[in-house]
């Protein structure tokens, strides 16, 4: 053992003592921090469980949209349209390339949400812009630390959640999002020259008038036409008066729909109708649509577009097609509808080999859900509609053959307790056109049973109502199912494919059906709630009195070449279930 001397033992005590003291300030300042991240803790809470705006609210607009804190409303980013669950927010037009995109710059913003993002303390802002192409999964891209000088990078994959907009007086940041190279404006590099700008000011001044009024008459035109796509137009009784509303559906853009069907290619292309022809296509998220596009040589024009628009946005039924969207651009006016891959009804029943395919069963369930899709239009939506157009090839089939209606460009609707309409436009189809609007231009919901009746038993014979012709009788579909019913035949009626498995009450219950359906008195035919509860043997069945064009066709009625005539009526008593 040693011993100090003085001044080493003196210096270990200074030494002892500093360390004391650094302890000491260590507690204390841990202490004091403690406290105060506590306290900042407790200001965070409050602020976040009461949010000042509703932009605070995560993900309140969904991906790849912006909530702008000075109106708080949802906008998507440029080059992406709203998705159609509007909770996903929105989805990109045009597809990245990968090898040929650039960048956008948004200022003033709130950084969206870096749960799929990556970043580097140590990269500059170009460094960062060239990592970010290198990935084809890179979305965007911004500076990691601006209150360092804008240092640092960060890096963002899939799709934004969370991006918010501040007026420049509060502050935000610089975010830079990725396009295709087809989106960005190169205006800058390809600037024009000296003498092709004096080649453009030397134009006359007649042309440049000419442009300028072309131009305006264009957008007048254009205006009329959205300001009318977004106004729902109601009639009242005497088709006086106008209330307007908006509907609640999403406008497409031109380019967005060209992809979705390859450019209106052939191969996409599923049919044509007197609206014009009708194509399928797949969205970007993979989902199919159907687009019809109004044709310049359509029968239809805008009323009846914009017509289908306010009615069909408004409906909600298992039993009517869904309405995605409209576009209306350029010269273009076309409807987005959910896709039926199996198309409509027309195409099964009406042909040999195809019709074998739609079984007693299927059919059964096909009458059904049409009965109680016009339930729904006449009786339970908040409008009352008459569609006027019902007939075999309106009746759309999806994946499980349920029965869907569709095209309402000719459907008109009732008010309060009109029960009737009258026009002067004859616009129904020849083989489903009642006798009261063919010959006075008359419609009400019994006009729609009356097509109704003729559908069930074109669906049961197989037989098109206006194609058909008794050689023997020279009775159409409705004259030779009444003969047939008066004669005690009714069964005879079927097609000849359904007579092996067949439940043969239930045939004769829909014959029994159509036939009320279709009697040439308005006030004859039963209502559609009283058809489906007939349907269903719920409710007796009284016998059914002549059809509507009982010798032949409606054109041929219209012609002039069948004359009024007397008949009696002739009582048959079907033994089954009713």
């Amino acid at each position: 053992m040693f011993k100090l001397s003085k001044k080493e033992t003196f210096s270990q005590f200074q030494a002892l003592k500093k360390s004391l003291s650094y302890r000491f300030w260590v507690t204390t300042k841990r202490n004091a921090l403690v406290s105060l991240w506590e306290s900042q803790v407790s200001d965070w809470h409050t602020l976040y469980t009461q949010p000042s705006s509703p932009c605070e609210y995560y993900g309140k607009c969904g991906a790849n949209s912006v909530c702008n804190a000075n109106n708080p409303r949802c906008t998507c980013l440029d080059g992406f349209v709203a998705h159609i669950n509007r909770s996903m927010g929105c989805v990109r037009t045009i597809r990245l390339t990968c090898n040929k995109d650039g960048f956008r710059r948004y200022t003033g913003m709130v950084l969206p949400d870096t749960s799929s993002s990556w970043y580097d303390r140590n990269l500059n802002l170009q460094q960062c812009k060239d990592l970010c192409l290198q990935n084809c999964s890179c979305t965007a891209y911004a500076n990691l630390d601006i209150s360092g000088g804008g240092s640092g990078c960060l890096l963002w994959y899939h799709d934004l959640i969370d991006l918010r907009h501040y007026p420049q007086a509060q502050g935000g940041q610089d975010i830079y999002i990725r396009y295709s190279d087809s989106e960005l404006d190169h205006s800058h590099k390809n600037g024009l020259s000296k003498r092709k700008i004096e080649a453009i000011i030397s134009c006359s001044t007649t042309f440049v008038m000419c442009m300028i009024l072309g131009l305006a008459i264009w957008l007048w035109k254009r205006k009329v036409e959205m300001e009318g796509m977004k106004k729902i137009f109601h009639q009242s009784r005497h088709n006086s008066k106008l209330r307007k509303e908006e509907p609640d559906l999403p406008a497409f853009d031109l380019p967005f729909i060209a992809k979705a069907t390859d450019n209106f290619s052939d191969a996409n292309k599923l049919g044509e109708g007197g609206f014009g022809p009708v194509y399928k296509g797949t969205l970007i998220d993979g989902q199919d649509i159907v687009v019809k596009r109004l044709s310049n040589t359509s029968g239809q024009g805008m009323e009846e577009f914009k017509n289908e628009v306010a009615l069909i946005a408004r409906l909600q039924h298992r039993n009517l097609v869904k309405l995605h969207g409209y576009c209306i651009q350029e010269e273009e006016k076309m409807l987005i509808y959910e896709y039926m891959p199996n198309k409509s009804l027309d195409y099964f029943i009406f042909d040999e080999i195809r019709s074998k395919i739609l079984d007693w069963s299927k059919r059964f369930h096909i009458i059904g859900g049409i009965a109680r899709g016009l339930v729904y239009l006449h009786r339970d939506s908040r409008l009352s509609i008459i569609h006027r157009d019902l007939k075999a090839s309106n009746i759309l089939l999806d994946e499980n053959m349920n029965s869907k209606i569709s095209d309402f460009g000719l459907a008109r609707t009732l008010w309060g307790d009109q029960v009737d309409a009258n026009t002067n436009k004859i616009a129904w189809t020849y083989g489903y056109m009642p006798t009261e609007y063919a010959v006075h231009g008359h419609f009400s919901m019994k006009s729609d049973v009356f097509s109704f009746g003729v559908m069930v038993l074109e669906i049961v014979s197989g037989k098109k109502n206006r194609d058909f012709s008794d050689p023997e009788h020279f009775l159409n579909l409705l004259g030779h199912a009444w003969r047939l019913w008066t004669e005690g035949r009714p069964t005879d009626l079927m097609d000849a494919f359904l007579c092996e498995r067949c439940t043969s009450s239930e045939v004769i219950r829909c014959i029994h059906v159509g036939l009320l359906c279709v009697q040439q008195r308005p006030e004859d035919r039963p209502d559609m709630s009283a058809v489906v509860l007939m349907l269903n043997g719920d409710k007796l069945l009284p016998q059914p009195k002549v059809p509507g064009f009982y010798h032949g066709s409606d054109k041929a009625y219209l012609s002039g070449k069948f004359k009024s005539f007397s008949y009696n009526d002739v009582s048959l008593t079907v033994l089954g279930a009713r």
